[in-house]
């Protein structure tokens, strides 16, 4: 590991002055990410901006009904939060599904949302990646791409983003706020993290500086009627080969408004929208589901050894959704 310098911010405006000193200096939150980034080579800040003490770690009920929660709430914490369990069910599910209690104990909300891809070419120095290095290649292309992207994927990236976490909050129409030096403002969870096109080194739209400062959860009328399935290859600690949060407003017999966010198969968390609109104001049903479910992946394209995704999204997403429907309507 290089030398570095570490400074621990005294509140959220002298963070973003710190992080203006250094072209590479990096935030530091829970650190299960970025740590682990600088054993292996892959960042090499000459500053470390420590944030994990900032006035940021309470979950706060909001005017409207909804929830804030600070940037520095733990994962843990978050999931076993009485609000969050029975007002936001998919997002409590989709927090227990990520990692292991240990390391739920130490991440939070924040870095949760900003963690890298585990692609295993990104994380091994020796081979060339895009998302690395620009312009470089990208090796999973015609590597091993058991785990990587079906949809949305480029020329120059095919890697998945981790996070359980952002899955469950896209499907719960969550917005990020955000401080930066030139001052604060919201972000959709749709609209914060990037497809990859011709720059997958890019993961977000934030700026240079900014700072996540907390995530919004409006009172949606399908918040209480949402869950998380995640599909691995063992019980805990693995990423997901597919996943799905979904949320469902029922009325009168008829879907009067749906949310779905799939995991494990695209650059960032993806909105299913073409299934989406296909399920409004229809009465629920296998055939309906199966139906939206092939929509959505008609323009899903596998690589040599990931193909397998395309069904197993398919019918976990139906799976899903005649969980929250035709079991419990």
């Amino acid at each position: 590991m290089r030398p570095f310098d570490y400074r621990r911010a005294g509140d959220v405006d002298e963070a973003i002055a710190l992080m203006g000193t250094s072209p590479t200096a990096r935030y530091l939150g829970g650190g299960t990410n970025l740590v682990d980034h600088m054993r292996l080579g892959l960042e090499t800040p000459d500053l470390l901006v420590d944030v994990s003490r900032l006035p940021l770690a309470d979950i706060e009920d909001l005017p409207d009904g909804g929830l804030r929660i600070g940037a520095a709430v733990r994962n843990s914490d978050l999931a076993a939060d009485r609000r969050v369990r029975e007002r936001y069910p998919a997002l409590s599910r989709a927090l227990l599904a990520g990692a292991s209690g240990q390391l739920r104990n130490l991440a939070t909300t924040g870095g949760n949302l900003l963690q890298r891809t585990r692609c295993p070419y990104f994380q091994d120095v020796t081979t060339p990646c895009n998302k690395r290095e620009p312009g470089s290649g990208c090796s999973a292309i015609e590597g091993h791409s058991r785990n990587h992207a079906i949809l949305g994927a480029s020329d120059a990236c095919v890697a998945v983003h981790p996070s359980d976490m952002a899955v469950g909050l896209l499907a719960l129409d969550a917005v990020v706020r955000v401080h930066g030096p030139g001052g604060e403002r919201t972000i959709t969870i749709d609209d914060l993290h990037r497809l990859p096109g011709e720059h997958p080194e890019r993961d977000t739209v934030l700026e240079p500086g900014e700072l996540i400062t907390a995530v919004d959860l409006p009172p949606t009328p399908f918040a209480r009627r949402s869950t998380y399935r995640k599909v691995r290859e063992r019980a805990s600690f693995a990423f997901a080969l597919v996943s799905v949060a979904a949320a469902v407003d029922l009325h009168e017999g008829r879907i009067a408004d749906v949310r779905i966010a799939c995991g494990g198969i695209a650059h960032k968390p993806w909105r299913a929208r073409r299934a989406e609109e296909m399920l409004v104001s229809e009465v629920p049903d296998e055939a309906l589901f199966e139906r939206a479910a092939r929509a959505e992946l008609d323009e899903a394209r596998a690589l040599r050894d990931n193909g397998f995704k395309i069904p197993l999204l398919r019918h976990t997403m139906v799976a899903t959704l005649r969980d929250l429907t035709l079991e419990t309507s």
